[in-house]
């Protein structure tokens, strides 16, 4: 065959091999650690190591015949979502016309999703077990906070998006005054989002949003200290009081002491704000409204790859939570085993 080259049993298309070696030429060697880093948020030698947890396939096949390695599908997902950009100025940087970039790029997000989006959308004890629980309460308590078994913070989201055609006044957001989606992250000292629900439709209140969830009925089952002891996490006033959810004191006349702690325990929930402001910090597209266009694309999806993929950076770099409280994040092997 003058188009393919016999491998064992399997023949490979030379144009793939071309390819394959170009892009990762252009990876590994042209370009230099601060643009690697500026266009996909992942530092070059750490990229196929990206590739590899996320189990991406080796090569990344569509209907119409378009084939391209997991290193360049990765890259282009990372390149689209690190800036707002079209397709079309990614052209010069992949060589591939902009269907294909479309395609491939849909393809690499829906793979992440479906292999990796139980990592943050249900109850992960790899991250949240009691061994663990224990350890995030003993620092956050150590950083100033009067609860000696608050493990994390919750809190809910608000991601505007472009004014839909049909349907408005259900993704209204009234309080900020925007059309958006929304999700209820819980925020852990180590600087991983340990759980994410959403999306859901903008005028929700965060109350409800967390009886969707189903959070509380997992921390009533799972949330409990190796002793036995339940483990709570923090949020605003918007939420219940429970034994695994607290809130700050908001009814009757506040005393001193139930200012201070309030006041406390608001120092430390802080962090839960910086996790949000990471994901729309490393992949700025998110932030881009007139292009989150609900029925158009997968707006939801985005975001909730785009907190996979955040994690995983922070599982390689940190960031300002994990450096706020002293306590590091797993290595990204033991985050994706």
């Amino acid at each position: 065959m003058k188009n393919s080259w016999s491998c064992g049993r399997a023949t490979v298309p030379r144009t793939l091999i071309f390819r394959t070696v170009r892009m990762q030429d252009l990876i590994l060697k042209t370009l230099t650690k601060s643009e690697c880093l500026a266009e996909f948020r992942v530092q070059k030698q750490d990229i196929p190591l990206l590739a590899n947890v996320l189990q991406l396939p080796m090569n990344i096949h569509r209907p119409q015949r378009t084939i391209c390695d997991r290193i360049e599908g990765l890259c282009m997902l990372l390149r689209r979502f690190s800036y707002p950009c079209r397709y079309s100025d990614m052209i010069s940087r992949f060589g591939r016309p902009v269907p294909e970039l479309c395609m491939i790029t849909n393809e690499v997000m829906d793979n992440i999703f479906n292999n990796h989006s139980h990592r943050i959308s249900q109850w992960n004890d790899d991250i949240l077990n009691p061994q663990l629980l224990q350890e995030y309460a003993d620092v956050i308590h150590a950083k100033g906070a009067p609860l000696e078994n608050c493990f994390g913070f919750i809190d809910g989201t608000v991601r505007p998006i472009a004014r839909p055609d049909q349907q408005q006044r259900i993704v209204y957001n009234g309080h900020k005054r925007v059309h958006s989606l929304k999700f209820q992250s819980v925020a852990l000292p180590n600087g991983l989002i340990g759980n994410m629900y959403g999306p859901v439709e903008g005028k929700k209140h965060d109350a409800s949003m967390l009886v969707d969830s189903n959070l509380l009925h997992e921390l009533e089952q799972n949330a409990f200290s190796p002793t036995g002891e339940p483990m709570c996490v923090f949020g605003d006033p918007a939420y219940p009081l429970r034994v695994h959810l607290q809130a700050p004191f908001r009814h009757g006349i506040l005393t001193p002491a139930m200012e201070a702690y309030n006041a406390e325990m608001s120092s430390v929930r802080v962090t839960v704000e910086w996790l949000f402001g990471d994901v729309i910090n490393d992949f700025k597209f998110l932030d881009f409204k007139k292009n989150l266009k609900i029925g158009m694309s997968s707006v939801g999806k985005m975001y909730l790859v785009c907190a996979i993929l955040n994690n995983a950076i922070t599982c390689l770099y940190g960031n300002s939570t994990s450096e706020f409280f002293g306590l590091n994040p797993p290595s990204l092997q033991d985050y994706f085993t």
